[in-house]
């Protein structure tokens, strides 16, 4: 904290002075983004009024403060901060932080009327990461909590004419639309939407359509029925209207609902892009969890995939999440300074700083072939096969010629007596699982533009630059993917996930 005051005290820091004494209110703390603008506004913007976060309740901690205490203060991202300075951290925690047991899918965010009138007074920013990321999650709680909830974030803005709301977003509300992509209200690549004059779509008549067949699917199955239908449900509209997942498709019709709904207000959009671990803050590497591109690694690093759908000359666009946490606090910080208006900003690594689908390969194998041994949790051996990408219907073509013999192979298994599935056929399974959900961003033909957010920075000046870097210009890609990605994810999200393995000598056998 102390570093970051000096930068106050010797170069004027837009962010500090506008942040200074102001209230925010942070919603998905819980999440890995979260987490990471949490960490970054305690410790670079000691001088902020307050930080007030909503948190959900669940049946182990029903209350706001205790779920903060027991699973998010607990985190491995708040290390830097404790070993710093562990007693302004405390003391930050108890005089500058203040818990809201809510819900961002219920109205008035599940508090009293009174309680969201004095919650809209007391603050002058909103940051709103609360999402569901599932690619393929059921079309009623997609939409519940990517788009319907933004109109309780609404009302809770519009009680105030001051207060500013940021929304995370994702570039992949491109959907299907293939070139340049700029920071602008995206038009579906599907079936059309009516447009309003004011340059928003017009969702209110396809939102009551949905309702319509959500209700259909309720009214005639129940159970892991109902989930699989709504699930197939969510692709089939997302598919119909220009994307390739039910988490894209929602995420951009909420953005159509807080445009509209804060028209002429201090709206600010933020488009991360494939959100990946921290390229230095809080630690280099720090990550919480697997993310997209980790899953295929994953996957490739225990022998289970070595061929893929993709194209080796696509821009694969991934961002460190720290990146992606400077650019939303500049994007408040803008927003508490200057005339209220809606703005858009992309945070992407594609147009100035692009990685290749085929150098992201190359990296991964290289650093596998030379230094395996390095990530005890991420490789089990030496990978001995290539990891190969192929276009789509030559994938096609190869999981559908394999799997016939090999699904024969374990019926006459089966017939014998052997219970056991075949190998090779359960990583053929796990191949096209992959391939069905995160084929679609393998094989981009877009590229996303950040110029806006760029010329953001420019106007903030050098010391924001220095404090709030956003600029992906500032990646080297060899040294962040074989140094500091693998390095996070052996370090923190497996070593995470290894502490929840059973220890037994019969467990362990049977996870591996």
């Amino acid at each position: 904290m102390a570093e970051q005051q000096k930068w106050a005290e010797e170069s004027s820091s837009k962010v500090l002075e506008q942040l200074s004494g102001k209230h925010v209110l942070i919603t998905g703390t819980t999440g890995f983004l979260g987490k990471v603008i949490l960490e970054k506004l305690i410790r670079a913007v000691p001088d902020i009024g307050g930080i007030h976060l909503l948190i959900r309740g669940n049946s182990r901690r029903n209350d706001a403060q205790t779920r903060f205490l027991e699973e998010i203060a607990t985190s491995s991202v708040f290390d830097r901060l404790r070993q710093e300075n562990g007693k302004a951290f405390e003391v930050f925690l108890d005089e500058q932080l203040h818990f809201i047991t809510g819900e961002v899918t219920q109205p008035r965010l599940g508090l009293q009327p009174d309680a969201f009138r004095n919650l809209a007074g007391n603050i002058d920013v909103i940051i709103n990461s609360a999402a569901s990321v599932n690619f393929r999650e059921e079309l009623d709680k997609a939409l519940a909590i990517n788009t319907l909830s933004l109109e309780n974030i609404a009302g809770l803005a519009r009680l105030n004419p001051a207060l500013a709301v940021v929304q995370v977003s994702t570039c992949y509300v491109n959907g299907m639309n293939s070139g340049q992509i700029t920071e602008s209200v995206i038009k579906p690549a599907g079936e059309a939407i009516p447009r309003s004059p004011s340059g928003y779509y017009e969702i209110e008549e396809l939102l009551r359509r949905l309702d319509d067949s959500v209700a259909d699917l309720r009214s005639r199955y129940s159970g892991k029925m109902l989930e699989r239908e709504l699930v197939s449900l969510g692709i089939q509209e997302a598919n119909r209207y220009g994307w390739s997942d039910t988490y894209t498709f929602t995420k951009w019709l909420g953005e159509q609902v807080l445009i509209k709904a804060l028209e002429g207000r201090a709206l600010t959009i933020v488009r991360p892009s494939i959100i990946e671990s921290a390229l230095e803050e809080p630690a280099p590497g720090w990550i919480e969890g697997v993310k997209v591109a980790d899953a295929i690694i994953l996957a490739y690093a225990k022998g289970k995939v070595t061929v893929f759908p993709g194209k080796r000359s696509g821009v694969i666009d991934v961002i460190p999440v720290d990146l992606v946490a400077n650019a939303i606090i500049l994007a408040a910080a803008e927003a508490l300074g200057e005339p209220a208006r809606q703005r858009i900003y992309q945070c992407c690594s594609g147009s100035s700083n692009p990685l290749t689908l085929g150098e992201f390969i190359d990296h991964l194998m290289a650093e596998a072939k030379s230094n395996y041994a390095e990530y005890d949790l991420l490789f089990c051996r030496q990978p001995v096969r290539p990891f190969i990408a192929v276009n789509r219907a030559l994938f096609d073509a190869m999981m559908s010629g394999a799997r016939i013999p090999l699904s024969l192979a374990r019926r006459t298994k089966r017939m014998l007596g052997h219970k056991q599935d075949l190998k090779m056929l359960r990583n053929l399974d796990t191949t096209r699982s992959l391939a069905t959900i995160f084929g679609f961003y393998t094989a981009p033909d877009y590229i996303f533009h950040n110029d806006e957010l760029l010329a953001l920075a420019s106007r903030m000046g050098e010391a924001d630059k220095e404090l709030f870097p956003v600029d992906a210009r500032r990646i080297d890609w060899a040294v962040y993917l074989r140094k500091v990605h693998l390095a996070g994810l052996n370090r923190y999200a497996l070593k995470a996930k290894s502490k929840l393995r059973p220890r037994s000598p019969k467990a362990r056998e049977q996870v591996a």
